[in-house]
């Protein structure tokens, strides 16, 4: 009963005796499972690839050009008519294609490249070292992958070092191969693979403690096998070893998978869509039958229970809804090319993912980066930056033939490599979709207040995964602003995780979102030496929700302050005026006693700050010259400005303003603000006026 009782214990959220049961069960099997492969780990490092008995019979030149030749098991149609592909790209990106290639020389010549935020690294002159940590030099040990400690506290971060081992580089170079035809590409892809599995033999060392992790590699690692299977290099040596490298890869993630019954995130999700790529793409492995349907299943199971029912991860991040509508997108696409159905609720499912995506993308195009964000991508064609979504609504558009999703006229460059000129022309004949208007998702509890230029967004989200996410951050009725082709106040994103635990406990703190703090404690209880752990008391709960051709409104409360010695009950309203072109706030506190408030606003990088003589407060964007004017409509102590940082991308944070009123005061408390946008070349006059007309009003547009 002891596993029984910790299971209880260690797990947020309610578990009913039941569920934990079965979980404690799990966790018993899983045990025996690792035993049994810690004992066979020499045996699973040899074991040549398990065919099945038809191609078992087969030559390995026999099996070789059975691969080349094969019209069964089709990838997507861009890597399977390459030559169409590669002239596309020269005739419509030709800007990137030239950068592509020299990328592509830096990783062959000198093994460097672009990490994540971190920009370029370098990772072994004459070897790779695939096993150092990019960013502290620790050499992460060749131990049995369950016993590695991922979590050091001296600087280094696995998700970095996972990273460089997910092997996208290797896209690149196929891509480079598929440009020139130079057979250096292959030797260069074929000297670092095999670099990689003598440094990472099965199951051993950090690169085999993650399924996902593993799951991810394959998918990379393939979509290059495919761009170089025509080279005469690819031999049947090099031919076997790839075959063996893939088989290696799926039967440890079937015996390592991130499952359990208590709950399960993004992790699991790629597990088993990497089984399910694995399955489809080598039905010539023993197990592929096995893990294509068992992957198909429960990725379509996944689908149902992670994405809620207005589309949104239930993770409560932005970062990690990116990640997952890749991943369903791409599998589903995948699934079609090879006549398996999807049917037509999972689809519905994907349209509302992205329906979602394209409600929260700012006006610039970028995403808000709500909760975690690692910048993790499936299949990265063109490396993105964390809060670049807009590239998945191209795809999407394509692979839904949705109009609503089209954004722009102009393709991006994953489309030609996943689905070829079939899909560019199913684009082109696309129109544009219409302007997308307020809208809210009361499943995620994200609501967009939103007209033309004009953009707010409310959070009134939880933690994520039904009170027991990892991923969330204490920003519960936080917003962001957006106005006159500026982004003014933003979440801050993520930064990085284990590398710096104290950076990661301030970017997920209350004290970094555009929230109100009570007595300087965190909404949700959190632990700096536990960085994945993140308590469930703030319970968002939206109140009212309203939208209309001439204002939106809504209004939420939180919960996170009632554990104080005095409790205290946050409720947050937000009234957007379209015509006037403003946003009302009102933060109301209910219970009793005198407590000490924080009223912030995190600035977005490039924002100017200063403190008019009146006591209001301008953001200017350094580039566009456009304004907003922050005004408290009741009485306040003077703002004070205090440093922060943005991140945009794992790795890489740029310094920013905190906007804060700090008030000592007796609840019950209410306090508003006005938010005017002002675009750069309109005075101050309209503002002035309509801050005192809405001083005059005292806050009636309010109907609480």
């Amino acid at each position: 009963m002891g596993g029984f009782s910790s299971i209880r214990k260690t797990l947020r959220g309610e578990v009913r005796t039941s569920t934990a049961a079965l979980e404690a069960v799990r966790r018993m099997n899983s045990a025996l499972l690792r035993r049994r492969e810690r004992a066979q780990l020499e045996q699973l490092n040899r074991q040549p690839a398990r065919l099945t008995s038809e191609f078992a019979q087969m030559s390995r030149a026999e099996l070789l050009k059975h691969f080349r030749e094969r019209q069964s098991a089709k990838f997507f149609p861009g890597f399977l008519d390459v030559a169409n592909t590669v002239r596309l790209q020269r005739e419509m990106f030709p800007e990137e294609t030239t950068p592509l290639l020299s990328l592509a020389a830096r990783i062959s010549r000198t093994h460097c490249w672009p990490l994540l935020g971190f920009g370029e690294k370098c990772f072994g002159q004459e070897e790779i070292n695939w096993n150092r940590d990019p960013l502290s030099g620790y050499e992460w040990p060749s131990d049995y992958h369950a016993d590695i400690n991922l979590f050091r506290g001296d600087g280094s971060d696995a998700r970095v070092l996972w990273e460089l081992n997910r092997l996208s580089h290797l896209i690149t170079l196929g891509q480079a191969y598929a440009f020139t035809q130079d057979e250096s590409w292959t030797k260069q892809f074929l000297y670092q693979v095999r670099g990689w599995r003598s440094q990472n033999p099965v199951g051993r060392g950090a690169n085999w403690a993650c399924a996902m992790e593993v799951a991810l590699r394959a998918m990379n690692l393939l979509a290059a096998f495919l761009l170089f299977l025509p080279s005469a290099h690819i031999d049947e040596d090099a031919f076997a070893e790839l075959l063996m490298i893939f088989d290696q890869h799926g039967a440890h993630i079937r015996r390592n998978l991130e499952y359990s019954h208590i709950a399960t995130s993004n992790h699991y999700m790629c597990d088993v869509a990497g089984l399910l790529w694995l399955g489809v793409m080598f039905p010539e492995l023993q197990d592929a039958a096995e893990w294509r349907e068992f992957g198909l299943r429960e990725l379509l199971n996944e689908t149902e229970k992670q994405i809620l029912p207005d589309g949104a991860d239930s993770e409560s991040s932005t970062g990690y809804h990116r990640l997952k509508l890749e991943l369903l997108l791409y599998s589903f696409a995948l699934c079609r090319e090879n006549g398996i159905e999807i049917q037509k609720t999972h689809w519905h499912k994907l349209r509302e993912m992205a329906g979602y995506t394209r409600a929260y993308l700012r006006p610039d195009g970028r995403a808000p980066l709500i909760g975690d964000s690692d910048s993790g991508q499936v299949l990265p064609i063109v490396r993105r930056a964390g809060d670049d979504h807009a590239y998945v609504l191209c795809l999407a558009a394509v692979a839904l033939q949705e109009s609503a999703l089209k954004i722009s006229t102009a393709p991006c460059e994953e489309l030609l490599w996943l689905f070829g000129e079939g899909g560019l022309r199913i684009f082109q004949s696309l129109p544009v979709g219409l302007p997308v208007t307020s809208r809210g998702f009361a499943d995620a509890g994200i609501y967009l207040l939103r007209n033309e230029d004009l953009y707010l967004l409310f959070n009134a989200s939880g933690c994520g995964l039904n009170g027991r996410g990892s991923h969330g951050h204490n920003n519960a009725l936080s917003i962001e602003v957006s106005g006159c082709g500026a982004t003014f106040i933003v979440d801050p994103g993520s930064y990085v995780y284990t590398a710096d635990l104290r950076e990661r406990h301030l970017f997920r703190s209350t004290a970094y979102h555009s929230t109100v703090q009570v007595d300087a404690v965190e909404q949700n209880t959190t632990d700096e030496a536990m960085p994945f752990v993140i308590g469930d008391e703030a319970h968002p709960r939206v109140l009212d929700w309203q939208t209309h051709a001439d204002f939106d409104y809504v209004v939420a409360e939180q919960n996170g302050y009632r554990r104080l010695h005095e409790p205290v009950t946050h409720r947050r309203a937000v009234r957007f005026e379209k015509a006037s072109r403003y946003w009302l706030i009102e933060d109301s506190f209910s219970g009793e006693g005198a407590q000490e408030f924080a009223f912030r606003f995190h600035c977005a990088p490039f924002i100017d700050v200063r403190v008019t003589a009146d006591g209001n407060v301008e953001l200017c964007d350094k580039i566009s010259g456009a304004r907003l004017l922050i005004a408290a409509l009741t009485r306040t102590s003077p703002p004070v400005l205090q440093e922060g940082f943005v991140s945009t991308n794992y790795g890489a944070k740029e310094p920013s303003t905190i906007v804060c009123w700090l008030e000592r005061g007796t609840v019950p408390l209410r306090k508003c603000w006005a938010l005017i946008p002002l675009p750069a070349n309109e005075d101050d006059s309209r503002a002035t006026k309509l801050l005192a007309s809405l001083r005059a009003e005292s806050g009636s547009k309010f109907p609480c």
